[in-house]
């Protein structure tokens, strides 16, 4: 292990000591919001150090093991363990690198997540519909929850856009490499003589804030509008005017909610999106920024970029920033997309653990 990951881990240990001493100062809970700084700090801390004391006994019976070596009588024995103890090093080492891996503080957030139709007319709102199915889905396989927040139904079928709500346990850090152009090759239902078409659709996914004070909106800047929703939903839907617009005035985004059925409900809503909306907005620029000195093999979020292509004649599915190719494009369309969420998630690691490597 080297020296400065040793360094890292000793002073890891004598906080996590320092912790312990706070925590069990019976003033302690005064002051609820430091103590619970305290005890995160403490849960992040606690099984990295723990793996380190692991590493210092694994050491210790190596050690030990080489004493033994320079016996005759031991020696077989004793290189045996030699060679279990470097074993256990070795695995240690690498768990702690990943333990010591900068977290994602949104991972365990719920996500919005918006699909648009792009280039491809009536076959990309198609497309919309079949990518909303797959995700959700996905959510079902998860048991997540999915809420519908807005959508514009496409002409022939599927949307022109469609925002909703994923609520369950890591469901942001699964779907967070998403973010991007999903392109679709495959022959439209309303083509008559048998041509495949290319169509494409884009996905955004925005962790959602805890709190809508998580960004500081000034009311000055928000334009909010009523009117009446369209489409079906009875008496009350064409009565009220219950469909909320909402314009961020400094940034432009918009954000239109009509699918609750009361003004309260979807003003709410369209604030979480919104908020969401920004804050993405300022995780892309920081990203951007961050690019400039370092080229992000995924994840970069940029809307523009192809990530993935859907090849129904061919039976295969594409993940362009990491080269996978998996022939089982039906059971990926009915939400089997572990594997490449796995595989993303596990790249974005190796990552991570290159960067600290050459540091």
């Amino acid at each position: 292990m080297k020296d400065s990951l040793v360094r890292r881990l000793t002073t890891l240990d004598l906080r996590l000591t320092e912790l312990d001493t706070l925590l069990s100062d019976p003033d302690v809970t005064r002051d609820m919001d430091q103590y619970r700084k305290l005890t995160k700090e403490h849960s992040d801390i606690a099984p990295v150090v723990a793996l380190f004391h692991r590493h210092l006994a694994a050491l210790a019976d190596l050690n030990a093991a080489q004493e033994m070596a320079a016996d005759p009588e031991t020696r077989d024995f004793a290189e045996d363990e030699i060679k279990a103890a470097r074993a256990r090093l070795e695995d240690i080492e690498a768990e702690v690198q990943t333990a010591l891996l900068p977290k994602d503080p949104n991972d365990e957030r719920n996500t919005f997540v918006e699909i648009r139709a792009g280039t491809g007319g009536d076959e990309s709102a198609l497309f919309a519909g079949s990518l909303f199915r797959m995700y959700s889905r996905f959510a079902e396989r998860n048991r997540w929850q999915t809420e519908i927040i807005s959508h514009s139904d496409g002409e022939v079928g599927g949307y022109k856009e469609i925002i909703f709500r994923i609520e369950g346990h890591g469901a942001y850090s699964r779907l967070k490499f998403e973010s991007g152009g999903h392109r679709v090759q495959r022959v439209p239902e309303t083509e008559t003589q048998g041509r495949i078409h290319t169509s494409a659709c884009t996905v955004a996914v925005m962790p959602e804030a805890d709190d809508v004070s998580d960004v500081v909106l000034n009311p000055a800047d928000l334009r909010i509008d009523t009117y009446r929703a369209s489409g079906a939903g009875g008496q009350h839907i064409n009565k009220t005017d219950s469909a909320v617009r909402i314009t961020h005035l400094p940034t432009g985004i918009v954000v239109e909610c009509q699918d609750g059925r009361s003004q309260h409900k979807n003003k709410a809503q369209a604030l979480s999106v919104l908020v969401a909306r920004i804050r993405d907005k300022q995780t892309r620029e920081q990203h951007d920024k961050e690019a400039a000195t370092r080229k992000s093999l995924i994840g970069s979020g940029d809307r523009s970029e192809r990530i993935r292509t859907y090849n129904f004649p061919q039976g295969r599915v594409t993940d362009h920033r990491i080269n996978l190719t998996l022939y089982k494009i039906e059971a990926i369309m009915d939400g089997d997309v572990f594997e490449l969420t796995d595989t993303l998630m596990a790249e974005h690691q190796a990552e991570l653990l290159a960067q600290i490597g050459d540091s």
